[in-house]
């Protein structure tokens, strides 16, 4: 099965084909500029030159950096906020005349990762984090996805997590490798003592320079670098975008 995949993020919006038994991507990936403002009427315009500019013709998955119920936007911490309560998946379906699937941009990058990368032999509690603009969050429970946990938003130190730890406060701030992995260590502990996961897989832009950081994490679960990295977000939305039912190993995407 052959499904566009489109990852929206905070400068990029980013698509490609992608065979969704095998996780590649099947032409080279086009990117344009997130457009300022990011209202939601200009996501959708971009997102459509994306896809006409590759000549796709059929279904489209696309990972939003929101919480998404129902194809809708129900939250914009790194967003405009006139996204809250846009049918973002309707839109594009107008727009492109195509089946669209709309789904949380970290849940997009944790389906790829179960499905092609780091975690597919995985079992228990994952817990994927992509380290970028925020911190975008999936967890799975025996491979089945719970969605938009939003987890980058519990609070440490009085601040949203990813106002401390993202991989935009680490250049923001100017910290070092091992400042930032100490921030990032702090994060992690917190969220071990509320979930317990059985493994932690960190994506996102900074995932390139694990070796940077990775050596002083303290976590008690295993850490692991994702392996899909830039092309996560594109290959899980395209995975979600399925027209019938999208899979993880044996379990199946909600909805």
């Amino acid at each position: 099965m052959r499904v566009f995949g489109i990852d929206v993020g905070g400068s990029g919006i980013k698509g490609a084909p992608v065979d969704t038994e095998t996780g590649e991507l099947l032409a080279e990936r086009i990117r344009i500029k997130t457009p300022k403002p990011a209202t939601p009427e200009a996501i959708v315009e971009t997102a459509v030159e994306v896809v006409r500019r590759s000549g796709w013709d059929g279904p489209v998955g696309c990972g939003f950096p929101a919480v998404i119920k129902d194809g809708v936007v129900r939250t914009a911490a790194n967003i405009d906020q006139a996204a809250i309560g846009f049918d973002m998946q309707g839109r594009l379906e107008q727009e492109l005349e195509a089946p669209v699937r709309v789904i949380n941009d970290g849940d997009a990058a944790g389906l790829a990762e179960m499905r092609w990368g780091a975690a597919r032999e995985e079992s228990g509690v994952v817990l994927m984090l992509t380290l970028g603009t925020g911190i975008g969050t999936s967890l799975f429970v025996e491979g089945r996805l719970v969605p938009n946990t939003e987890l980058g938003h519990i609070e440490v130190r009085g601040k949203d997590a990813e106002h401390r730890a993202s991989d935009s406060a680490r250049k923001g701030e100017d910290l070092s490798w091992q400042q930032y992995a100490q921030r990032l260590d702090e994060y992690l502990h917190k969220i071990e003592d509320l979930l317990w996961p059985d493994l932690i897989v960190i994506g996102g832009g900074v995932s390139k320079k694990a070796d940077k950081f990775f050596p002083h994490l303290t976590a008690r679960t295993k850490v692991v670098r994702a392996e899909m990295l830039n092309e996560a977000g594109i290959a899980g939305a395209a995975l979600a975008g399925v027209p019938e039912k999208a899979t993880v190993g044996a379990a199946e995407y909600p909805g």
